[in-house]
């Protein structure tokens, strides 16, 4: 029998409660963002009918951004994991959809110049290093003795 490595039963890499199928079909329960568009406005700006769907799909998406990657994410408190959520979408939001791929801007005009560079021009959701801190990262290194086992902060 060949196999393709992967165990026969699906692994909840989340780490959230959901412990199998629910009665939907056999598909597990979509997980709930930890922010609305609502909670998004009160920290930005009110938001356009198309912006106001985009924001809501990227909450769903910068939700499950923080659960696969901060394992230690139910132990940051609500406020914490809504603030964290909202500012990721924010500067995805940010980027727009006329910078796509565009990492430097220089323009020239006789003895003007001016240049931008776009700290998200792909408008990629993604955790700085305070925001994991914030949702359950210490944010210490750490060593590991490979010849003893040990570790050590």
């Amino acid at each position: 029998m060949i196999t393709d490595g992967y165990p026969n039963g699906s692994i909840n890499l989340s780490g959230g409660s959901s412990d199998g199928p629910s009665g939907s079909g056999g598909q597990p329960e979509p997980e709930k963002p930890f922010a609305t568009v609502d909670d998004l406005e009160r920290r930005w700006h009110a938001l356009t009918g198309d912006e106001r769907e985009k924001a809501e799909a990227l909450l769903a998406d910068a939700s499950d951004l923080i659960r696969s990657t901060c394992p230690n994410w139910e132990k940051a408190s609500e406020l914490t994991r809504e603030r964290v959520c909202c500012a990721i979408v924010k500067r995805a939001m940010l980027a727009g959809d006329d910078t796509a791929g565009v990492s430097q801007h220089s323009q020239t005009a006789g003895p003007y110049a001016e240049t931008w560079s776009y700290t998200n021009p792909m408008g990629d959701l993604y955790l700085t290093q305070s925001e994991k801190e914030s949702l359950g990262g210490d944010g210490a290194a750490w060593a590991y003795d490979m010849s003893s086992g040990r570790t050590s902060p």
